[in-house]
């Protein structure tokens, strides 16, 4: 008997919980959804020993993702503002990702493990977020985020698409914008969940299928759904009642990546329907690494490496919080991300770009 996307992406043995989630009916209705599990009390979700911050667990990176699940409390609700892919940060309902994308900035702060935690207060969040959306009134005037709705992405740290495999979180954020005027959710995806084309978005949901050059994907997109057949859903979640748009990220460069890239834009040019590519916007983002993150790639999955770690043509950056990043050179980054442009024009002219970097 074939499995199912849930029984593929998941085998969920360990379950790591705050006392509190018990208190939550989503709590208890993740719990019930794997009975055989074993259930582990943490007095914190983000403090469990032996799985954060443990370096040993590299050998277990894909394994941990697999089998471990985390349920928490969603203490701090904010909603940060964005301005790039949206206007703001939602609060998240989870964090970590039971796929291993090799170039993921999350394990970043979580260290050698993130596998899905799912905050089960999700009242609380969509009740802080129907506020936060009636404060702002109507937008002023159209931006790159949009050109009427208020966008707020609800996907950060995670792939929602997942994330609707372990708990009905998302299906409560789509139902609530489906019903709110002026504002939308957001958020980007490489996992095709056709669980969500039974439900009824109504337009108030932007998904986001990312994509990059199938060999790059194979390489680096591990444990996530071909890149053929998120193309192939575009038109299926058009007619669904979502709006689609795409992630053209990281653009990873190497010998040969723009003749990739063109033709990458035309599988998408002769696979998506006419009315799905009339309505397409997409961002563009070019690859950045960290230095932390390259050491523990080195441990598990040292391939991708050669790739993603180019310090012949890569500089430091210190962020914002203080990590330390590498970038693409800035001069030769500023007319690749020209020559991307150039190719999208030219191979998907209908697909407006809302912002490259």
């Amino acid at each position: 008997m074939a499995r199912t996307a849930a029984e593929r992406m998941l085998d969920v043995r360990t379950i790591f919980h705050e006392a509190a989630v018990l208190d939550h009916p989503r709590g208890r209705a993740v719990l019930e959804r794997f009975p055989d599990a074993e259930r582990v009390e943490v007095r914190a979700h983000q403090e469990i020993p032996g799985l954060y911050g443990n370096p040993g667990g590299v050998e277990d990176w894909v394994r941990n993702k697999r089998q471990v699940l985390v349920l928490g409390e969603k203490k701090s609700l904010s909603a940060r503002p964005n301005g790039r892919s949206s206007d703001f940060i939602a609060p998240s309902t989870s964090n970590g990702c039971a796929m291993a994308c090799a170039y993921c900035y999350v394990p970043r702060r979580k260290g050698y493990a993130n596998p899905i935690t799912v905050f089960t207060n999700i009242d609380r969040i969509t009740g802080y977020l129907a506020r936060h959306v009636e404060r702002q009134g109507s937008k002023p005037a159209p931006n790159q985020c949009d050109p009427v709705d208020w966008v707020y992405d609800i996907g950060e740290n995670g792939d929602c698409s997942v994330d609707a495999l372990v708990s009905d979180n998302v299906r409560d954020l789509v139902d609530l914008f489906a019903g709110i005027d002026g504002a939308k959710a957001s958020f980007a995806t490489k996992f095709v969940n056709r669980e969500l084309l039974g439900w009824d978005p109504r337009g108030g949901t932007r998904v986001r299928f990312s994509l990059m050059p199938e060999r790059m994907a194979k390489l680096l997109d591990l444990r996530t759904t071909p890149v053929p057949e998120r193309i192939a859903a575009v038109d299926d979640f058009v007619e669904a009642g979502y709006e689609v748009h795409l992630n053209f990220s990281p653009v990873v460069v190497h010998e040969g990546w723009q003749e990739e890239w063109r033709e990458l834009l035309r599988q998408v040019a002769d696979g998506v329907s006419a009315p799905a590519r009339a309505q397409l916007a997409c961002e563009v983002i070019f690859l950045t690494h960290n230095e932390a993150l390259h050491e523990v790639n080195l441990g598990w999955h040292p391939r991708a490496e050669e790739w993603l770690w180019r310090p012949d043509l890569q500089e430091p950056k210190v962020s914002q919080s203080g990590q330390r990043n590498v970038r693409y050179r800035t001069p030769w980054k500023r007319r690749w991300v020209e020559d991307l442009r150039r190719l999208v024009e030219q191979e998907l002219p209908e697909c407006r770009i809302r912002y490259a970097f």
